[in-house]
């Protein structure tokens, strides 16, 4: 298709923007559009909020550089489909000149970002010596000690299970989690595409933790991981992030992205974690022992095309604790 073949000449391009990903989410609620236009990009997905209210939404993206002729193109695809708002999500570091060439196109920062606006990324270069030698010592000791109490890890197809474990550790740490059939579809469409492996870690034959990682281009993307409550003293989630970054790294992948962590400063990170345990921070406790970079993305940019309906989604906003 036209979409993979333009993406097939930006290599660098987020997962969120693949035809793959489209094609996931338009089995959950959204439908999946391309916009080409030269070398500049976008698979847009549209959705229906409420009745009366449909989003366009660009996750990590667009691709290539934007200028006025594709953003008048997805103006032309936002009034055709009806959307009240295009929210894009660039896959940029936070800067200065970001903001500056997004206000410049006409789009306005968001008060509410859909991915995670901090995340830890890993560096894939050199051995393997040298990625434990970059992480810190008691992590480093953990993907050790788990080998020795016999931790293994292997490619798992039980996606039911590993939904299954999903549930138990949202139990245990108070987060949300998808149904059963998302992960199931996950799998069913980024794994026979090389995209993705469900990685489980045993002790004695029996799962302990998993996780499902993505890869695409030169980068692979920690996106969904469980442990139960059995055999937590044999540290197996440190062995199994460690065999991740390995199947990474056999990918050709570059960046291993830890995908998510408090929205706070570096300093701050580090002044709380030990303190705190809401939200993302039981996370980036374990997340920052891996050595990697805190980086902030840029968020969102809106660009309303009704005032009324964007003013109610902004009080919808307001309403479920999203500041403006």
């Amino acid at each position: 298709m036209e979409w993979d073949a333009f993406l097939a000449r930006h290599p660098d391009a987020h997962l969120l923007q693949t035809s793959a990903w489209g094609a996931f989410k338009s089995e959950f609620g959204w439908r999946a559009l391309p916009v080409v236009v030269d070398e500049a990009g976008a698979m847009v997905l549209l959705r229906s909020l409420v009745p009366g209210l449909r989003l366009a939404y660009v996750p990590k993206g667009p691709v290539g550089t934007v200028d006025q002729g594709l953003v008048h193109a997805l103006d032309a695809l936002c009034r055709e489909q009806g959307a009240f708002l295009l929210k894009v999500e660039p896959d940029e570091v936070e800067t200065p000149q970001v903001e500056a060439t997004w206000r410049g196109l006409g789009f306005q920062p968001s008060p509410h970002s859909i991915q995670p606006r901090r995340t830890i990324v890993i560096d894939l270069s050199g051995s393997e010596e040298e990625w434990l030698a970059r992480m810190r010592p008691k992590t480093r000791y953990n993907i050790r000690l788990a080998a020795r109490k016999g931790v293994t890890v292997r490619p798992w197809g039980d996606v039911e299970a590993f939904a299954g474990m999903m549930a138990e550790t949202a139990r245990r740490d108070g987060f949300a989690v998808h149904s059963p059939a998302y992960y199931r579809r996950a799998y069913e469409i980024f794994h026979p595409r090389g995209m993705c492996e469900l990685l489980v870690a045993e002790f004695e034959g029996k799962p302990l933790a998993a996780l499902m990682v993505f890869a695409w281009g030169p980068r692979a993307w920690y996106f969904y991981g469980a442990s139960t409550n059995q055999e937590r003293n044999r540290m197996p989630t440190y062995r199994l992030q460690w065999e991740a970054m390995r199947w990474a790294k056999a990918q050709g992948c570059a960046q291993y992205d830890l995908w998510g962590v408090p929205d706070e400063d570096p300093e701050q990170l580090e002044v709380q974690f030990t303190l705190r345990r809401d939200g993302l921070w039981g996370v980036y406790r374990f997340k920052r022992g891996f050595g990697g970079q805190v980086m902030r993305s840029a968020g969102a940019f809106d660009r309303p095309y009704n005032a009324a309906a964007y003013g109610l989604y902004r009080l919808l906003l307001r309403l479920r604790g999203v500041s403006p």
